[in-house]
């Protein structure tokens, strides 16, 4: 019988921070690198390359590249862990060559407002923008990963129009993107939604190309995730803690927790590789490098009985 297993994509060091008030420093960051290192995680969103101006959490994102990358050469760390950025643009994508490392993101939205708000463009420019990116990635052979905000719903908006979605996520993957990351920014989604659009993009997309970012704003990320992974998919977005949310997005709260989406998973008999026990831990630490209580459940509470790696 195959073992029961997903992946999870920490985004505490970028999605998580980007939208705290407390602008950690570059040892400070190094510092959660290392910890997440430690309870197992293996693919790791760890800065961004945008102007400070607009994100100033993410100052520094060059250092924090180059020490992880250090790490990653130095054999210091389990083969096969693999660290990314998010680029904007092409300045961002030849600061990312500049760095070395091999994989980075891209971003769109499903919504044309939620567009002009994050990234300051429409829908068709931020395409127009992905050109030269990935043509840039394809001659550095570097792997691009996309987002695709807003799936379920638009602060702006409101209702987003789930044939938009299917479509831009079909052209991230026409495009080049080796996985799609389909996102619900404000956390409006319901299982049944989920259900609707995930059987929706099955069609257009490979689901082993699918992963799934859900926000924890209303309480019902767990319900969501549970969803995506009846339906086939594998790999989901998760923040340390529950860290952050999106500076664009008004009242938007953090990724789901990755305790609480590796504690689910684990009561399935479903592997992360992640050791609970050490998030945990890590929660008081965290809460006071961020100077606030983190929403994290499992964080908070812990669990009956010694988990241990799962």
């Amino acid at each position: 019988m195959a073992v029961k297993k997903v992946t999870i994509v920490e985004m505490g060091l970028r999605d998580g921070l980007q939208n705290e008030k407390v602008v950690l420093s570059t040892q400070a960051r190094l510092e959660i690198l290392q910890k997440l290192l430690d309870i197992g995680a293996r693919r790791i969103e760890i800065g961004a390359f945008v102007s400070p101006q607009w994100v100033p959490q993410m100052a520094g994102s060059a250092e924090v590249t180059k020490a992880a990358l250090e790490l990653q050469k130095s054999k210091k760390i389990p083969k096969g862990t693999e660290f990314s950025v998010l680029v904007p643009n092409e300045k961002g994508m030849l600061m990312a060559i500049e760095s070395g490392i091999k994989e980075v993101a891209i971003f769109a939205a499903a919504s044309e407002s939620f567009s002009k708000k994050n990234i300051n463009c429409t829908i068709e420019e931020s395409f127009e923008r992905f050109k030269p990116v990935m043509a840039l990635a394809k001659k550095h052979k570097i792997k691009v990963r996309g987002y695709l905000s807003t799936c379920f719903g638009c602060p702006f908006e409101g209702k987003v129009s789930e044939a938009k979605v299917i479509q831009l996520a079909k052209r991230l993957h026409q495009i080049g993107c080796y996985e799609i990351s389909i996102g619900d920014t404000i956390g409006v989604a319901d299982p049944m939604q989920v259900e609707r659009i995930f059987k929706k993009l099955k069609k257009v997309v490979p689901v082993k190309k699918l992963a799934a970012h859900f926000h924890d704003t209303r309480g019902t990320a767990l319900a969501n995730i549970l969803e995506a992974y009846q339906l086939g998919v594998r790999v989901f977005d998760a923040s340390v803690g529950g860290l952050g949310g999106c500076p664009y997005a008004p009242g938007a709260a953090g990724n789901v927790s990755t305790e609480d989406v590796a504690y689910m998973f684990h009561g399935m008999g479903v592997k992360t590789g992640l050791d609970i026990e050490k998030m945990v831990a890590m929660n008081p630490w965290l809460t006071e490098k961020i100077q606030h209580t983190l929403p994290t459940k499992v964080g908070k509470v812990g669990f009956l009985k010694p988990l241990g790696k799962i």
